[in-house]
């Protein structure tokens, strides 16, 4: 048996949003990844289970490798159908917030779901959360993934009954993705429960993880060994690392969205590595953005809010930087001075 994971007053709370809900808006953070598209199409499976009129509403489309993922076809991409999405938000009882912790997070549909009438009900598990952004909130950072979260309070409450092989393949999806395929965050033997509950509905794990992570192009491979070969240096010892991508190298290698996926992992193979920065011009805005990744007890998600106006998780963690990349790689360079002492 799984521990619960709402208290019996969260339980009530939660029932009672949901019960009192008529149109609901499930959406997730700017440029959705694994555990953003996999925890809302699980948990919007669960509300059509209860005869809810449900949208998933993104502010920006995911990368084309998730986009196998069931249900992925009928989600609203605020950028692309604006117009759309304000209706549904401003008409919406209830508007659920998946994997992520403030509204800034939603960027230009922020607006909208905060002038909109609905409750907001949060699920999430990030650190530091915003205890204005919603009503009810199911906060849980310990855990690894949001789509842990909405599986084990659909157990709770009884949703694992009606899950369908779809929503538990997105559940999974997302909870294999927030954790680098169960490499990190992942060492509570109750995770390994639910892949096994979840393997019940008949997933195919193997051919979820092929999906994912053996679903690029040409393009994406040769990108990979260029920064591996020209581009990523080295620092404090070889404990640390650094690699920063131009607007025109990424143009050079036809990227598409989710071709930067994972890239920032890949130092962490070097022996010793503890630390790896990713530096990336943005395509849409006049930002660097930054990932982090470590391993052990590094502390990425205190690195990024000092440096990189970010934060996450100790492990893996992103923040953004104003042009030009020149100013953001001595900002990278100045990081790991001062955390030199923790490599």
């Amino acid at each position: 048996m799984m521990k619960d994971i709402l208290s019996p007053q969260e339980l009530l709370a939660l029932m009672r949003v949901l019960q009192n809900s008529r149109k609901i808006i499930v959406c997730a953070h700017r440029g959705p990844d694994g555990d953003a598209m996999g925890s809302a199409l699980g948990f919007a499976e669960y509300l059509r289970n209860l005869g809810k009129s449900v949208a998933v509403i993104m502010p920006t489309p995911c990368p084309d490798f998730l986009q196998w993922l069931p249900g992925s076809e009928t989600v609203i991409y605020y950028d692309h159908k604006q117009n759309l999405a304000n209706s549904l938000i401003s008409s919406a009882d209830l508007i659920c917030c998946l994997d992520f912790n403030a509204l800034s997070r939603l960027q230009n549909m922020a607006a909208a779901v905060e002038k909109s009438k609905a409750e907001r009900l949060m699920i999430d598990h990030h650190m530091d959360p915003d205890m204005s952004m919603a009503k009810t909130m199911v906060s849980h950072p310990e855990m690894s993934s949001t789509s842990e979260v909405v599986f084990r309070i659909l157990y709770q409450i009884g949703g694992y009954e009606t899950m369908s092989r779809n929503g538990a393949a997105a559940i999974y999806c997302g909870m294999m993705t927030d954790t680098g395929g169960f490499t990190y965050g992942s060492n509570d033997p109750e995770i390994y429960t639910i892949i096994s509950l979840l393997l019940q509905k008949g997933i195919d794990k193997d051919r979820i993880y092929r999906n994912v992570f053996n679903n690029y192009s040409p393009s994406r491979m040769r990108f990979l060994g260029y920064i591996l070969y020209e581009k990523l240096t080295f620092h404090a010892d070889n404990k640390a690392s650094i690699f920063a991508i131009t607007r025109e190298e990424l143009k050079r290698f036809n990227f598409i969205r989710g071709d930067a996926e994972g890239v920032v992992n890949f130092p962490l193979q070097v022996k010793g590595m503890k630390l790896s920065i990713s530096l990336r011009e943005d395509t849409e805005r006049d930002v660097v953005r930054v990932s982090l990744r470590s391993v052990d007890d590094f502390p990425c998600n205190r690195m990024a809010e000092e440096f990189f106006n970010g934060g996450g998780h100790l492990n893996a963690s992103g923040g953004e930087l104003p042009f030009p990349m020149e100013e953001a790689i001595k900002t990278a360079e100045r990081a790991i001075e001062a955390y030199k002492d923790m490599l």
